[in-house]
């Protein structure tokens, strides 16, 4: 293998690394990368050779915490009413190009984050996120997701699962803000419900099924074959499945 000099490293191996990583950090769902996973992968594998191995963490922990705070602002710039939708983007984003750029670096990790810095890659980059922005959007954030919980469908079931998910994912901590609202998504969260609690679950459901006949559902007779513990009208299925649009 040719020597690969520090002026070689930054003038021609950082640059390849710098634009995949750009390409992959603001891709969309379904979005065609046109980069050559094998090259990225091979200039990474030389520079760790040629102990550059330093060099290219602290290269691309700059790269990726530039573009986290750029994404921090742009939220602080979000209207209330699509905050939510726009963390939720951003979260899922970040998320999915990390199941690209931790392969990549797949080298890197193991023989100096690893090794030497007795770390792991995907725990360093995810701590990013955390850091750069779920901390400073927590406070704005949790009041919005609890104001929705509270008015059905203002935001669509799977944008609230995917948030609250990531949310414990990036410190499970947070649960302690709303507990409730964790609890919908995150198993073992509350303590287990004792019988005597049963009558204000009950409750609960009802007012949910006011809630969702004056949100313009009506009430759908078929019965429920997914679970026979309860009777139609009380807890369990029936909001999933006796409530439709009219």
């Amino acid at each position: 293998m040719n020597v690969i000099t520090i002026e070689d490293y930054k003038s021609t191996y950082w640059p390849k690394l710098d634009s995949a990583i750009d390409q992959l950090l603001t891709q969309s769902p379904g979005d065609y990368i046109p980069i050559s996973y094998e090259q990225i992968y091979s200039c990474v594998y030389k520079c760790v050779c040629q102990q550059h191995s330093e060099q290219m963490y602290s290269d691309l922990i700059k790269k990726i915490t530039n573009h986290l705070e750029r994404v921090s602002k742009e939220l602080q710039a979000s209207p209330p009413d699509l905050y939510i939708e726009r963390f939720n983007v951003a979260l899922g984003q970040y998320m999915g190009a990390l199941q690209s750029i931790v392969p990549l670096f797949i080298y890197m990790n193991k023989f100096y984050i690893e090794t030497k810095l007795n770390r792991d890659l995907k725990d360093d980059l995810i701590k990013l996120f955390t850091e750069h922005v779920a901390e400073k959007h927590i406070y704005n954030l949790m009041p919005l997701l609890l104001e929705a919980q509270s008015t059905p469908f203002q935001i669509t079931p799977s944008t609230m699962a995917n948030i609250v998910k990531g949310l414990y994912t990036l410190r499970p901590e947070w649960v302690q803000m709303a507990p409730a609202l964790f609890s919908k998504f995150i198993p073992n969260i509350l303590p287990p419900a004792v019988e005597s609690e049963l009558q204000e679950y009950a409750a609960q459901d009802q007012k949910l099924q006011r809630e969702l006949i004056q949100n313009g559902f009506t009430r759908h007779s078929r019965k429920c074959s997914y679970c026979k513990l309860f009777p139609l009208g009380s807890a369990c299925c029936s909001v999933l499945f006796y409530f439709l649009p009219r």
